[in-house]
């Protein structure tokens, strides 16, 4: 499976191509970080992230794109631009009926190093020693994207596979309900024939 992995900012924009094959080997395909100008509009800046993003859609032909999930920051204003950027990426994944998944930074790190609480070096040394790059990914946002694909190819079999199994339990409770009725609806016919 082939991974579209979205850190997204407007300053920076880290994106990373990653294909995930048996068991937990990762490839890299590619990285970059699209960078926009702080004197922009923010209709521009957010056009650019646009228009790159299609581009690597269109290159790169991802089967999912995994995004990072605006968490909690102190910056209102830059928790809404990577709010912002995060809706174009999603908007152009749903364009090409792409599931989109969003990841916290935490489930990236644990997923990645093991720990929810890995600082930026440690992401950034283990996405470069799973992926065996000769060096290390630079910006963060770039090492950050390819995180992500990792975090989702890893991740997201095991969640298809308890949503499946959450929806065949609820399914069977369904059917067992209706039995039930059906049962007690069925006795309360029996014992109104007896009297």
């Amino acid at each position: 499976m082939r991974v579209l992995g979205v850190d997204p900012g407007l300053t920076r924009c880290g994106l990373g191509v990653v294909d995930g094959g048996t068991g937990r080997t990762v490839s890299c395909v590619a990285v970059d970080v699209v960078r926009t100008p702080v004197d922009a509009s923010l209709a521009n800046r957010l056009l650019q992230v646009s228009e790159a993003i299609e581009e690597w859609l269109d290159r790169y032909r991802p089967e999912a794109v995994a995004v990072e999930r605006v968490f909690s920051q102190h910056n209102v204003r830059t928790a809404m631009g990577t709010a912002q950027a995060g809706g174009v990426v999603a908007l152009a994944a749903a364009r090409r009926g792409l599931p989109v998944v969003f990841h916290t930074p935490s489930e990236v790190k644990a997923a990645v190093t093991g720990s929810g609480r890995a600082d930026k070096a440690q992401v950034t040394s283990m996405v470069t020693r799973l992926l065996n790059l000769p060096h290390a990914p630079h910006p963060a946002d770039a090492a950050d994207a390819l995180a992500l694909a990792i975090c989702h190819l890893w991740r997201e079999p095991m969640r298809a596979r308890l949503a499946e199994a959450e929806a065949r339990a609820a399914e069977l409770a369904r059917t067992h309900r209706a039995r039930l009725a059906a049962a007690a609806k069925a006795a309360a016919k029996m014992k109104g024939a007896a009297r």
